[in-house]
């Protein structure tokens, strides 16, 4: 799927196991690092454009849907969580399910423009076998419209009565600022039902 409907997915599984700022972040992080193997494009596409001989990094799959997406990586980014995180294996167990749910997502829905699939090789480096789905739907398809459409509806809604965005991870001023428009968007009707969020810690702020 796109790398935008796996940072909602993941930012939302993130609402579920994280209980802080840090915390959110990692797991996200984890829900969305595995396209970071597809960085490639960034050379082979303007290669393409310019005429000239473009390496096979991502369309030919030398590195795409192969670096990035194995539980080997999972691993790392769930050590990750237990070095960085403040509740460890909380976080450690959202990040692994942030990183599968990509997994799943790319097996239902990123097959090709050509109509070829684009299996996962989960147990990359040890194993090149990769896990498809016959019946994968495209990359560019309704079933992944609706489902980014359904997950900013739900981005929206989470960040209206919680008090916080993905934006949040960047920086907590601006996202204050995305929190306040939205809800002065979303009107007195849902004003009504807003959680507080607790003060965050000193070393949540920044």
């Amino acid at each position: 799927m796109h790398p935008t409907t796996h940072l909602l997915a993941s930012w939302a599984v993130a609402n579920v196991g994280g209980t802080t700022r840090r915390d959110r972040a990692l797991i996200t992080l984890s829900g969305v690092a595995p396209d970071l193997d597809g960085l490639g494009a960034l050379v082979e596409l303007p290669a393409k454009w310019l005429g000239a001989e473009p390496p096979d990094w991502y369309w030919f799959s030398r590195y795409h849907h192969v670096l990035g997406h194995n539980l080997l990586v999972c691993a790392v980014l769930a050590g990750a969580c237990l070095f960085l995180a403040k509740r460890r294996l909380w976080t450690a167990f959202f990040a692994c399910l942030a990183f599968h749910l990509h997994l799943l997502c790319d097996i239902v829905g990123a097959r090709g423009p050509d109509g070829a699939h684009w299996p996962i090789p989960y147990l990359s480096p040890f194993s090149r076998v990769g896990w498809t789905w016959e019946h994968q739907w495209p990359l560019v398809s309704w079933q992944n419209l609706l489902i980014t459409v359904a997950l900013v509806v739900v981005t929206l809604a989470l960040a209206c009565r919680r008090g916080y965005s993905p934006v949040e991870s960047i920086s907590t001023r601006a996202d204050a600022a995305v929190v306040a428009a939205l809800r002065r968007r979303c009107g007195g009707g849902l004003a009504s039902h807003i959680e507080e969020e607790p003060p965050m810690d000193a070393n949540e702020q920044g």
